[in-house]
C-alpha cells in the first residue's frame, strides 16, 4: 500500500487538519481526500493545477493580500510537483563537489505584505554554528526522512528556528533548486507570511530575524558579483549590500532566481 501511495500524485504538504470542510494544508475537501486514490490521474492533475490554486486565491487567503500574487504564482514551479533537476548552477560547481549525491535541503523564502510594500523575511545564523555561522539566509535546513516533501521540511524548520506557526504561512510554489559548495541541493519554497506574525528566534540557531524590501532585492542595480578564493580557484558569487547585513552566496542566488523567473513571466 505504501508503494501505491508513493506512485500517486498528491498535493499534501504534511499539514493535515480540516478547517471549514477543507484541509488547511492542501485545501482539498474531506471528500476529495477520501476519494483521492480512486480518482484518475487526469482528475488529480486538474485539481492540483487548476482547482486548488484558485482556492488559494479566494478572498481572505494570505496570498490574496500579496500584490501581484497571480503573476508570482505563474512564475513559480507548482506545489504539486517539486523540481527534480540537479540545480540551475550545478555545472558551475560540478568539478568542486564531492562524489555522490548532495544532501537535500529546503528553505522558506517568505514574503510579508506590509503597508509600505512587500518584505522578504531573512535570518542571520548564530555565529557558533558549524555550518555557515553568522551568515544571512532563509529559515530552512536538511530534509529529514519524515518530511513528506520540501514544503513540509521548510515549514518544519521555520517552526523550529523562528516559531512560525503553520496557520501564519501559505506556500505558493517552488523556485529552481540551487547547489551549494558544501554539497547541499537546496529547494526554495516561496510563501506568503501573515504580517501579524512575530518571530521568536531559536537562539542556538538564529541570532536575528529581519526584513528587506522585495523591491530592493528585485532591482538589478542592487546586486553585484564579487570574487572569492575557494581552494585556490577564483569563484564569482552574488551579493547584496543592506545596512548592517551582508546578503550573499546561496541566499543572493535564490533571490536572483526569483527575479529572473518574474522577469520572464508576463
Amino acid at each position: 500500500m505504501d508503494a501505491v501511495r508513493r506512485a500517486i500524485s498528491s498535493p499534501c504538504i504534511g499539514i493535515c487538519s480540516l478547517d471549514g470542510g477543507r484541509c488547511r494544508g492542501c485545501l482539498r475537501t474531506g471528500e476529495e481526500i477520501a476519494g483521492w486514490v480512486r480518482m484518475s490521474e487526469p482528475q488529480r492533475q486538474h485539481l492540483m493545477r487548476d482547482v486548488l490554486p484558485a482556492r488559494a486565491l479566494e478572498a481572505g487567503s494570505l496570498a490574496a493580500a500579496l500584490p501581484g500574487h497571480e503573476r508570482l504564482l505563474r512564475a513559480l514551479n507548482p506545489l504539486a510537483s517539486a523540481p527534480t533537476d540537479k540545480g540551475w548552477n550545478y555545472s558551475e560547481l560540478a568539478d568542486l563537489l564531492p562524489s555522490g549525491p548532495p544532501a537535500e535541503a529546503a528553505v522558506l523564502a517568505g514574503l510579508v505584505p506590509r503597508p509600505q510594500g512587500v518584505q522578504v523575511l531573512l535570518t542571520r545564523r548564530t555565529e557558533t554554528l558549524r555550518n555557515h555561522g553568522g551568515q544571512v539566509g532563509f529559515p530552512g535546513g536538511r530534509i529529514e526522512p519524515g518530511d513528506r516533501n520540501p514544503v513540509a521540511a521548510a515549514l518544519r524548520e521555520s517552526s523550529e528556528e523562528i516559531a512560525l506557526p503553520h496557520e501564519r504561512v501559505q506556500a505558493l510554489g517552488y523556485l529552481d533548486p540551487f547547489v551549494t559548495i558544501s554539497s547541499f541541493r537546496v529547494t526554495p519554497v516561496v510563501a506568503v507570511i501573515d504580517p501579524a506574525f512575530v518571530p521568536v528566534p531559536q537562539p542556538s540557531e538564529v541570532a536575528e530575524v529581519f526584513e528587506v524590501p522585495l523591491d530592493f532585492l528585485m532591482d538589478p542595480d542592487n546586486l553585484r558579483q564579487v570574487e572569492i578564493d575557494h581552494r585556490g580557484r577564483v569563484r564569482h558569487v552574488l551579493e547584496y549590500t543592506w545596512p548592517g547585513q551582508r546578503i550573499w552566496g546561496a541566499t543572493a542566488a535564490i533571490l536572483y532566481n526569483l527575479r529572473r523567473r518574474l522577469e520572464q513571466t508576463p
